[in-house]
């Protein structure tokens, strides 16, 4: 009997994973990486600052989904089957320890994303997977038989069945293969940026940062808490990445204009906020020298005078409708957003192949049997620290199991 074929398209972190996966499962079969490009694993390389975030230390599947703002329910079986737990277990049986961080990212123990890419290519060597590079796919073409022709700028190749890797893109032309084979790309739309604010007072504390504010995005229900940056352009940080994630279509739609409201407190309301301040009505000392929340000095006293307060006022004369005009600035400050900036070079596209077209119990296509998708090309994506590369490495494994 001929030896099964499989092509991979896309040498990233998902299709590495897949073909990795299929030739150790399956030790018969002839497993081909294509990469359109010249390089292998670059988003790995780039990831967490060059120290690559293999995933979080979120081990309960229902907390974990919760960390996507697209595909959390379809996640949920595929995470069944392979979750954190076993990513860890994976690189471990392969010499790479994982560690977690405070806030649950987990990186290798050498704090170096070459861990990873060396992990991957000594595996894909000892399994003699075959990689070709700058081998674009243009189409695919299912045959009589069951199997699928893949048509590249070099060459065409005949083989049973195609896992899809190709990641996330923010243009449609790079899903042009896959449209036609007769599937739907969601629309594609950025994810995790940071806001940009337009000449905006504020922006000259850039480098100060609120351990616990929340954002929210006006005139809409998402908000996320969490630290908040201030930079020389806007707002960063991981509550402003996350909300980014999640109102992404929004934001999309508001042409990236849109009203921003921060509660520099957390989460306290109007009513608590004046609470404190009764706590410190009889006191002398000047407001300035008091901050309150937990907030940076320069921050407090930028937000006394965005209150109208004199920097020498004392506690004991703070008025009433003082009050009521800092609770209010305090939990619910108001900025124009004009823009944004992608994060850094990990860039995350919201959009990609339909939910509805693929299977996810086996991850393979609804519309062109024996082709399997995973990581980024889905129409999923996760919020920053570690949760695109978890879907990556869940998704491609499901595929991998299920191709043959």
């Amino acid at each position: 009997m001929a030896t099964k074929q499989i092509i991979v398209i896309g040498g990233g972190a998902a299709g590495f994973f897949a073909a990795i996966n299929v030739a150790e499962m399956r030790p018969d079969y002839r497993v081909i990486i294509l990469e359109k490009s010249n390089k292998l694993l670059s988003k790995v390389r780039i990831s967490g600052g060059g120290r690559c975030n293999v995933t979080n230390h979120t081990f309960e599947t229902s907390e974990l989904v919760k960390n996507y703002p697209r595909g959390a329910k379809e996640l949920r079986q595929v995470f069944s089957r392979f979750a954190v737990k076993d990513t860890i277990d994976w690189f471990e049986k392969r010499g790479v320890k994982l560690k977690a961080e405070a806030d649950g990212r987990m990186f290798p123990l050498t704090d170096s994303s070459e861990t990873i890419i060396d992990c991957f290519l000594n595996e894909a060597k000892r399994l003699n997977v075959k990689i070709n590079l700058e081998v674009e796919v243009l189409d695919l073409v299912k045959q009589e038989n069951g199997q699928i022709q893949v048509i590249t700028n070099r060459t065409t190749y005949t083989c049973d069945a195609v896992i899809c890797s190709s990641g996330g893109h923010n243009q449609k032309k790079n899903y042009n293969f896959i449209e036609k084979a007769g599937h739907t790309i969601s629309e594609l739309i950025p994810s995790l940026f940071t806001i940009n604010l337009k000449s905006e007072a504020i922006t000259e504390l850039m480098g100060l940062s609120v351990k616990n504010a929340t954002v929210r995005v006006e005139g809409t229900k998402h908000q996320y808490t969490g630290p908040v940056l201030i930079t020389h352009w806007g707002f960063s940080g991981p509550a402003v990445l996350k909300l980014s994630a999640f109102a992404a279509k929004d934001f999309f739609e508001k042409n990236y204009n849109a009203g921003i409201l921060i509660n520099w407190t957390g989460s306290l309301s109007e009513e608590q906020v004046k609470n404190e301040f009764e706590k410190h009505s009889a006191s002398k000392a000047l407001m300035v020298n008091a901050p309150l929340f937990d907030i940076p000095k320069r921050l407090w006293e930028y937000i006394l005078l965005r209150a109208e307060l004199a920097l020498t006022k004392p506690w004991i004369e703070l008025g009433k409708k003082q009050q009521n005009k800092l609770a209010q600035v305090l939990c619910a400050d108001r900025y124009q957003m004009r823009g944004k900036t992608t994060f850094k070079e990990e860039f995350v596209t919201s959009g990609g192949v339909n939910l509805k077209e693929i299977d996810f119990r086996t991850m393979q296509s609804k519309i062109m049997p024996n082709l399997y998708f995973c990581g980024e090309v889905i129409d999923i994506d996760g919020i920053t620290g570690g949760f695109n590369f978890q879907n990556a490495w869940s998704t491609a494994y499901v595929a991998a199991s299920s191709v043959g």
